[in-house]
């Protein structure tokens, strides 16, 4: 089966009310600066506080700092999360997928090094994927890896990296053998110090005049050997798993949640219009289809499967859906979006008019995932 029924447990929705009250309590409405899902701000103390209660880290082994606990727990809490524009962005990525990714193919030392770190929320990492010339192509990466005693020298360029400029560390794809026929093959992954000599982020500024994307440039940077993650030449498939953390989750059909909360908040009156609650209707319908689809990917990982197909079909279908629901919006509402709007609807409806267009191209585009599905569609 693609996708096999998924409902919450009973402990689940425990854990769901918990976030809740937590979250009402922590940061009450209109006393702190919600975001769009995953691209909320950065709040380090407040990253902490989800540390010491356990929220970080949490299907991690307690043996480094983590608390077992299930995907599907994680996917309850970082939906509540993203649900209320709580300011995640510090922890977001080491918490997602670098975290997992070390656990699942890193060696003793670098699971002893990471993993209590990222679970105390003292540790925040970047994605060292995409590149000018390859995109989401990530098979045509070119940024190469040669050893030398000791380690390897990394040259390359990595492209739409998000707060490489505010990060500690990145997990970089890079070739280190020959493509041969197969492209997909020589790729390696290695764990690299953002404040390495030789490394350079440079900011891409979009219209908003935030900075959150950036260029990183390595230049003979150096790599130890206790920093290759996982086996030389293995980079493909750890990548493809990595990707299934990646793409699968609720920050792929949250992000412009908040949107239309704030918009049915601030502006009921548009509801005595059938075409509003046409609009609503639907919206919440694809959400809840989208939100099973997800947590069914949550529960395939917990029983151990790469879900790479069905997390590349969540990411396509949701990714689309937000752009969708910003259409809906912009339909409904008579006003020019503008950075300094007067109220929580006005700022959220400006940065989503702005960062929409990155949604089916962040974490892969469309084109990309398609062919992913097909090709796991095929071997099923």
């Amino acid at each position: 089966m693609l996708f096999a029924p998924a409902d919450l447990a009973e402990h689940e929705l425990a854990l769901q009310a918990e976030v809740r009250s937590f979250l009402a309590e922590e940061l009450p409405r209109g006393t702190f600066t919600a975001g769009l899902g995953m691209a909320a701000p950065r709040d380090r103390a407040f990253s902490a506080k989800l540390a010491r209660r356990g929220w970080l880290g949490m299907s991690l082994p307690v043996r480094y700092g983590g608390h077992d606990r299930s995907a599907v727990e994680r996917f309850v809490v970082s939906e509540e999360l993203l649900r209320w524009g709580a300011p995640v962005g510090y922890h977001w990525v080491a918490d997602r997928q670098s975290g997992p990714m070390i656990n699942r193919f890193g060696s003793e030392e670098q699971k002893r090094r990471f993993l209590p770190a990222i679970c105390r929320g003292e540790l925040s990492f970047a994605i060292g994927m995409s590149e000018p010339e390859a995109g989401s192509d990530l098979a045509a990466v070119r940024t190469r890896a040669a050893s030398v005693d000791g380690g390897w020298v990394v040259n390359g360029t990595k492209v739409w990296t998000s707060r490489a400029h505010e990060s500690d560390w990145f997990v970089v794809l890079c070739r280190t053998g020959d493509a041969a026929e197969d492209r997909r093959a020589g790729l390696s992954q290695m764990i690299v110090d953002l404040r390495a000599d030789g490394l350079t982020v440079a900011p891409i500024e979009v219209l908003s005049g935030h900075r959150e994307f950036n260029e990183v440039v390595l230049e003979d940077v150096f790599v130890p050997d206790e920093l290759v993650l996982g086996e030389i030449g293995a980079g493909w498939a750890q990548n493809t798993s990595e990707l299934a953390y990646e793409r699968g989750g609720p920050e792929r059909w949250l992000s412009t949640y908040l949107l239309v909360e704030e918009l049915v908040r601030s502006r009921p009156e548009l509801f005595a219009r059938e075409r509003a609650r046409l609009i609503v209707g639907e919206a919440v319908a694809r959400w809840w289809a989208l939100r099973r689809l997800s947590l069914s990917v949550a529960r395939m990982i917990d029983s151990g499967e790469a879900p790479a197909a069905q997390s590349a079909l969540v990411k396509e279908m949701g990714t689309r859906f937000e752009q969708d629901v910003l259409s809906w919006v912009l339909e409904l509402v008579a006003l020019e979006p503008v950075h300094d709007g007067s109220s929580p609807f006005e700022r959220l409806l400006f940065e989503a008019v702005l960062s929409a267009p990155s949604f089916t191209i962040r974490g892969g585009t469309n084109e990309i995932l398609r062919s992913v599905a097909s090709k796991g569609l095929s071997a099923l």
